[in-house]
């Protein structure tokens, strides 16, 4: 089976975010915090006069967490009826992927392992498929 995904870099890997969710790609500053938030929302920001949750994916994903003053990267998806920024490092491409999600063949960290649907092979290399409900939810802590 075919799909379009968005190419995305996040701490260093190559993902993949489906298409079909996706609404746009922008740069975006001044976050208002929200009191209160879960450590991973950064908070709330004005786009074309729609408020949206601005998720700091890497804070979702367990990662170390970087400078987010100044301008950042977000690609702007839409699920169940509500509009979110997803904080990332950098934007490539859309690309088509034939195939179904495979079992990661690599050791992962425990948050990219809660937070992808699979691994996705193109043009020889594999790249994680992003679980947007899952990121956006958030890190759960592992039981020790």
């Amino acid at each position: 089976m075919e799909g379009l995904y968005l190419l995305i870099e996040l701490g260093g890997e190559r993902a993949l975010l489906p298409a079909e969710i996706v609404e746009s790609v922008v740069e975006i500053d001044d976050v208002t915090p929200v009191p209160c938030a879960a450590p991973h929302v950064l908070g709330l920001f004005a786009l074309r006069s729609r408020v949206l949750t601005v998720i700091d994916s890497a804070v979702a994903l367990d990662l170390r967490a970087r400078d987010r003053s100044g301008l950042m990267y977000a690609v702007i998806v839409t699920l169940d009826g509500h509009l979110y920024g997803l904080l990332v490092d950098e934007v490539e491409d859309v690309i088509a992927v034939v195939g179904e999600p495979a079992p990661p063949r690599a050791l992962l960290s425990p948050g990219w392992i809660r937070m992808i649907d699979g691994v996705l092979e193109h043009e020889g290399e594999p790249l994680l498929l992003i679980n947007v409900p899952a990121l956006i939810g958030g890190a759960v802590p592992v039981a020790a």
